[in-house]
């Protein structure tokens, strides 16, 4: 099941609060709720029209936050991408939610669904630093982090950094490689820090951890640990391509597209760290009433109670669904969170932190029917 949840809205959502609630106060150059505007061709909810100012301010000039100008910004990354990869719109939506909330994201697809090239793509879109790690039985956890070398010129030890100081990591194929070495990303996923002989060196900032797995192929792997796994903001699943995508796909290699080549497909950065700073500085602002915090823990407390799961959803899980429910009503063009935003990131933020019970599994139910559940018995707020 890929995330179609993960689509941008074909109308931005009307201007009055939420639940008849006084609406919250717009933080500085944070933007208006937005109207009824046409979604551009980019797939991202087109600009909110600035709201009238009140009587008492109408003599002082209007000011234009950067909300709109972050926006599109985000939204010309989401067009780079495009051409490069196709269609894996909701993929890049969750890749910049992950961004926006300093998360990592896990990706799965079967082989050859674009998911290196989809990183290698966002990281040329928003001029930031890549690197790739093939994780493979025999990988060690200083071929990650990094290691202490003898240099015989000064007869000193010096660090030699590993492929984690990076601002995007793509760790492929991570379930391939034992638990030591999997668990020498843990400490630079959530401390965003490598340690090396007791000194600890920081990560570039932003860090991201983009891992994939083969969901077909177990033979000879290693099952992340829980641990780790919660440690992941999103888990993302790549389906394979429609007809006509496909279709596309062999027209763009027909006519000598080269993925080795990103500039030469005309990819070239839109965005840089310093906007995705700000965006975060403004996703930081972005409203969440009461009702919503409640019906947020419900859902997350719901699966905690499902027959079907032997492990719910943890106090961690629910502030990730807060995080990502913030980021996507930021990127729809609103300052408050509503119910249909926890909805949206419910599978992705979810999916990977509950664990089916072995008799479930037997009867064919799926994680995801059970997320639909939880989603359908937990009362939604008016």
């Amino acid at each position: 099941m890929s995330d179609d949840s993960l689509q941008w809205p074909q109308t931005a959502p009307p201007a009055p609060s939420p639940y008849g609630a006084t609406p919250p106060p717009a933080p500085p150059h944070a933007a208006a709720p937005a109207g009824s505007g046409a979604v551009p061709s980019s797939g991202y909810p087109s600009a909110a029209p600035a709201a009238a100012p009140p009587a008492a301010t109408a003599a002082r000039p209007a000011q234009t936050g950067p909300s709109q100008e972050l926006r599109a910004a985000l939204a010309a990354v989401r067009a780079e991408v495009s051409k490069a990869v196709v269609g894996q719109d909701a993929a890049v939506s969750g890749l910049v939610i992950a961004l926006l909330c300093r998360g990592h994201v896990l990706l799965e697809g079967v082989p050859g669904v674009a998911k290196t090239l989809l990183v290698r793509t966002l990281s040329a879109a928003l001029d930031l630093q890549t690197k790739r790690v093939q994780f493979t039985p025999d990988l060690m956890p200083g071929d990650v982090t990094g290691s202490l070398v003898y240099d015989a010129r000064t007869a000193e030890f010096s660090f030699r950094e590993g492929p984690v100081f990076t601002n995007l990591l793509l760790a492929d194929e991570i379930n391939r490689t034992p638990p030591k070495t999997q668990a020498s990303l843990l400490e630079a996923m959530e401390e965003r820090q490598v340690s090396v002989d007791g000194t600890p060196r920081p990560l570039p900032d932003p860090f991201l951890v983009i891992a994939t797995q083969n969901p077909v192929e177990y033979e000879g792997t290693y099952t992340l640990p829980e641990a780790q796994l919660d440690r992941f903001l999103l888990k993302l699943v790549l389906g394979l391509p429609e007809r006509d995508e496909e279709i596309e796909v062999l027209r763009r290699h027909s006519a000598g597209f080269d993925p080795r080549d990103l500039r030469a497909a005309g990819v070239r950065p839109v965005a840089s760290a310093s906007m995705l700073a700000a965006a975060r500085a403004e996703v930081a602002q972005v409203q969440m009433s009461p009702e919503v915090l409640g019906y947020t823990v419900d859902v997350c407390r719901a699966t905690r109670r499902s027959p079907s799961l032997s492990l719910g959803v943890s106090p961690r899980g629910a502030t990730a669904l807060l995080g990502t429910s913030r980021a996507w009503a930021w990127l729809s063009g609103r300052s408050y969170v509503t119910p249909d935003d926890v909805k949206a990131l419910a599978h992705p933020t979810l999916r990977h932190r509950v664990q089916l019970r072995p008799e479930a599994e037997l009867e064919g139910v799926s994680t995801e029917s059970v997320l639909d559940t939880v989603l359908a018995s937990v009362p939604v707020p008016r």
